[in-house]
């Protein structure tokens, strides 16, 4: 059921995040999420993008240090209180997250939220029993 996400180590300095989406952008690779944090010294920017493979493949090209890392897309209401069962879920399993960002993705009264949990096969059966749905590639469109 993972997406991958790309994972890009970025100097802080200006114009790094201009670079790899104009890089992106050039190689035809269309951006499903994007997520930074920073530090003093560099920023981490994580992207989920329709080619995942191809995006990689530019991005080492051009010298960028990158690592590609399965999530879980969760599938949830648009609507006010809609990401609380999932969650209270984790609660309940003893998850511990350890980040999560959402899609530009925006289907039929759904929006989707990506998480990285500390155990993801746990985190997938919870969401069974609860009958949460997990995206996979082909619902989002991805390659």
């Amino acid at each position: 059921m993972s997406v991958y996400q790309i994972s890009i180590f970025l100097e802080n300095r200006a114009g790094q995040l201009a670079e790899v989406t104009k890089l992106l952008a050039e190689n035809g690779i269309d951006m499903r999420a994007i997520s930074i944090a920073e530090t003093k010294d560099y920023g981490v920017l994580r992207l989920i993008v329709d080619d995942t493979d191809k995006a990689v493949e530019a991005l080492l090209a051009q010298g960028n240090i990158l690592s590609k890392t399965p999530v879980t897309v969760v599938c949830v209401p648009d609507a006010v209180g809609g990401l609380a069962p999932v969650l209270a879920t984790l609660a309940e399993g003893n998850l511990d997250v350890e980040y999560m960002y959402s899609l530009f993705t925006h289907k039929e009264g759904k929006a989707y939220m990506v998480f990285r949990i500390s155990d993801e096969e746990k985190f997938l059966a919870l969401l069974a029993t609860h009958g949460i749905h997990a995206a996979d590639k082909a619902e989002l469109g991805l390659k």
